[in-house]
């Protein structure tokens, strides 16, 4: 099989639409109804939403307390414009971080999973580490199955998106199970 892939110049929000449409032809061309999107404030999924029209979209966010204690970064707005459309939202724990930041925070280092986050940030960057996290966080959640491709859509921080990729999800528990298939766009300087 031949596939292109999309770079773009830099990372950043500024691709957004661009990942969008981008992700939208690839699951048309493979039948994939599923779409997996991070979004911090609901901002990049509200977005999804207006561009993915026929897909089932999930929307994955930070989980309480990320910055400050209690805070929820989701956008009240945001939040009730997904919620009139159906789409999941998924606020919990990172699949790539857990209770170990916490350990590496107060005490230094990194523990085995922090690692792997490292390591497919340092290799691919940071959007396509976090296709990979929400991949399994949806997973986990029960919102896409681990026998279908997804599509997954991440951001190399901040509000936005500039990852894409096609990916056979796992569950935590079995996390070396999960498949990037295909990249579809990603920051060539990340």
């Amino acid at each position: 099989m031949k596939r292109e892939v999309y770079y773009f110049d830099e990372p950043g929000f500024k691709n957004t639409q661009e990942v969008l449409k981008l992700s939208k032809k690839r699951a048309e061309e493979l039948g994939i109804k599923k779409i997996v999107v991070a979004s911090v404030t609901g901002k990049t999924a509200v977005d999804a939403l207006k561009v993915l029209k026929d897909k089932e979209i999930i929307s994955v966010t930070y989980h309480a307390g990320f910055s400050r204690p209690n805070e929820i970064k989701l956008d009240v707005e945001n939040k009730r414009i997904l919620d009139e459309n159906g789409v999941p939202i998924i606020i919990a724990t990172h699949a790539l971080s857990g209770i170990e930041r916490s350990i590496s925070k107060t005490l230094g280092g990194y523990g085995p999973v922090e690692l792997v986050a490292k390591v497919l940030k340092s290799l691919f960057g940071s959007g396509l580490k976090v296709c990979v996290e929400i991949s399994v966080m949806a997973a986990d959640a029960g919102l896409v199955s681990v026998d279908e491709e997804i599509i997954a859509i991440g951001g190399s921080g901040g509000v936005g998106a500039d990852t894409s990729c096609v990916i056979k999800p796992a569950n935590m528990n079995r996390f070396f199970d999960l498949k990037v298939r295909e990249i579809i766009c990603i920051p060539r300087g990340h």
